[in-house]
């Protein structure tokens, strides 16, 4: 495939900027900082702008916590600044990671996601047997800066939107190993990172030939009929994976099973009949429509707010089979007066 060039000036091209910028803001105008690069948007994009197009743009220092949701994560913000050039570099790359991805890449990805993910394992699994299960360990964290620069470089020939990335991806992340590691919360990083594992999609698909296999970032699922098959494939992914990416498979999450045992994957356990919801999952659904309740009842969020975050946590859930669940849930209200 022919390296692509010419797209730096798209990038930070003032249209790019000011589409970037709104849809950093979508949903944040609430907050101090956005508000007030909102209030500055012609000024601060035509700074930017300079910045970009002179070489002299450097990204601000990350502000790191940690959340548990349900394992503890370390997340990464940066300065709206930062965002709106994430966001201004992805809308140009996107349409070039679609060319670049194979169809059953369903991470970061417009008619994609974990929904139709577990979708297409459901209907693999009606006629394949069995299943291996796999994901990296730690993969956000492992990600390894040259091997992901060189892997850019084979499909950009453009020298200035090279340097724009490697400024991204060098850029330390906090507690990790020096010239490893995606910082969490970055769109850039989400991009990234399902771009790194895209050599072994290829790999899988095409080099040994496999039909029935799924990726969602780190995790992914290969169904068949051919039980030995697939504990040969686990071996090579971790090869590859090791040789090529410097990555390592999570030996204790990566298993071959009957189908018939339901496989897990994104939140659920899926079999040919039925795909159930994980009890971490049922958990975490109870405890953040618990948590906007109590937001309500404080008056720190208004009925609306409460509504659609009930609506888009139900919207998930309900792809499994938690139909009496969510009845019971969300009638013990009524039972209890």
């Amino acid at each position: 495939m022919r390296r692509v060039g010419n797209l730096f000036e798209q990038v930070c091209s003032f249209d790019n900027l000011v589409r970037a910028c709104r849809k950093a803001m979508k949903g944040k105008k609430d907050k101090e900082a956005v508000a007030w690069f909102d209030f500055r948007m012609e000024f601060e994009l035509i700074r930017l702008h300079h910045e970009l197009v002179s070489g002299t743009y450097e990204p601000g220092p990350y502000r790191c916590f940690s959340v548990h949701d349900p394992k503890e994560r370390y997340i990464c913000s940066v300065d709206f600044k930062d965002r709106v050039v994430h966001h201004a570099l992805c809308r140009i790359l996107e349409p070039l990671f679609e060319k670049w991805f194979i169809h059953d890449s369903c991470a970061c990805r417009k008619d994609k996601g974990t929904h139709r993910a577990v979708s297409k394992v459901q209907d693999w699994s009606v006629t394949a047997g069995y299943f291996l299960k796999a994901d990296v360990r730690k993969f956000f964290e492992s990600v390894d800066h040259e091997v992901l620069k060189g892997l850019f470089a084979r499909k950009i020939k453009d020298r200035k939107l090279l340097n724009l990335i490697e400024l991204i991806i060098d850029k330390p992340v906090p507690g990790y190993m020096p010239g490893k590691g995606l910082a969490i919360g970055n769109l850039t990083s989400q991009w990234f990172a399902n771009f790194y594992l895209d050599p072994l999609d290829h790999y899988i698909k095409d080099k040994l030939g496999i039909k029935h296999y799924i990726r969602y970032m780190d995790d992914f699922v290969v169904l068949s009929d051919d039980k030995v098959m697939l504990h040969e494939v686990k071996v090579k992914a971790g090869d590859f994976l090791k040789q090529e990416l410097q990555l390592e498979l999570k030996e204790s999450a990566c298993f071959v099973s009957s189908t018939r045992e339901g496989i897990p994957f994104l939140g659920f356990r899926i079999f040919p009949a039925v795909v159930r919801l994980k009890r971490n999952g049922l958990l975490r659904f109870m405890r953040k429509i618990r948590a906007k309740e109590r937001l309500y009842n404080k008056g720190r969020i208004r009925e609306g707010e409460l509504v659609r975050s009930a609506e888009s946590l139900t919207g998930h859930v309900r792809h499994g089979n938690t139909k009496a669940m969510r009845r019971r849930f969300f009638n013990r209200g009524k039972s209890e007066r």
